[in-house]
Parts: C-alpha cells; structure tokens; sequence
C-alpha cells in the first residue's frame, strides 16, 4: 500500500533537510513529509509561522496538544490525532489523550474543557460560533489574544490535515506501533496505517 497518492518528490536540499529533521527526531522519515516535500518550501513556512504564533503564545503545551488532539479527532484525520494523541498521552497519560481523541473532556481542566470545545465548534461549522462561545472561553480564563491564538493553531491544522488528508497521506507504521493502546483504540476513523 502506497505512503501517499503523490509518488516521492524529487530531491532538493529542502526536501534532504526536511528528511535528515525527520530521521534525527523520530528515527523515520514520515510520509506526510514526503509529501510536503513536494514544496518543502511551503512546509518551511508553514512550520515557521507556527512557530511563531507559538513562540509568543501564552497557551501551554498541554493546552496546545488538547487543542490539536481535538481538532484532528473532529476533522477525522487518523494521522494527526495519533501523533498528537501520543504527544498528550506523554503530558498526561493514555487515558487522558483516549478521552480527548473521543470527544470526552472529564479529565480535562477548565480552561482545555473550554479550549476542546472550541475546538470541535470552528472545525463542524466556524460560521455558527456565536460571541456566547467566545465568552466561554474567557470565562474559563482565556484571554482574547489566546483565544485568537487557538483559533489560528486549529485553521492550521485544518489547512494541514486536509493537505495530508486529500493527498492520501497515511499514518506511519511507526506512530502506530509507538502510540499507547489506547490512543490507537480511540483513533477508528480516517486513513489506516
């Protein structure tokens, strides 16, 4: 079964770099990289701009993994909810990331309650947010400037998954074999390994 729809791209030093990253950080090169490899320019710059928004972000990293965990779940992309399923799992614990893949917050704090919930609104129907889920937000401790900031984080993924998504994209064995039971478990939807 092929990594993706698109066949492997060309080299270039992008693509090589982008490829040494991959293999340093997770032993493997992944296939969504492979198929962003086909404008690691464009990878580049989506990777950098999301850097930055973070950089400045007063959102913490758990916060960040409960968002993306959430907004892939609710996008149905099976390769970013194992990988950010993973990530949470090793901030909290299986459990934890299991019940956020499958849309359950009781383990959650107020404010990644609030920040899941927001989550699952701008990717079922951005256009039905309403100033009342804004205010939940800010009332679970949220300021506006990271409301702005999680709302920007979940487009990306979005913009990110679909690419992923669309070009077919597949879960590396890898991720598979190295996520926790029961993030595989909760991940019964999107592209198969």
């Amino acid at each position: 079964m092929s990594a993706a729809f698109l066949p492997e791209p060309p080299q270039s030093p992008a693509a090589k770099a982008a490829y040494e990253d991959d293999l340093s950080s997770d032993g493997y090169v992944n296939n969504l990289t492979r198929v962003w490899c086909w404008r690691p320019d464009v990878l580049m710059s989506f990777q950098n701009t999301r850097a930055e928004l973070l950089s400045a972000s007063t959102l913490s990293a758990r916060e960040v993994a409960v968002l993306v965990s959430a907004t892939a779940a609710a996008r149905g992309d099976s390769y970013c909810s194992l990988a950010w399923g993973v990530r949470l799992a090793g901030m909290s614990d299986e459990e934890t990331a299991a019940a956020v893949l499958r849309g359950d917050e009781a383990a959650l704090s107020e404010r990644e309650t609030a920040l899941a919930d927001w989550s699952r609104r701008v990717v079922t129907d951005p256009n039905a947010t309403t100033g009342a889920d804004t205010q939940r937000l800010r009332d679970a401790g949220l300021n506006d400037r990271e409301i702005f900031e999680a709302t920007t984080l979940i487009a990306f993924r979005l913009a990110f998954s679909t690419v992923n998504d669309a070009l077919g994209a597949r879960p590396d064995a890898q991720l598979v074999e190295n996520a926790p039971e029961l993030v595989r478990e909760a991940v019964t939807f999107g592209r198969p390994a």
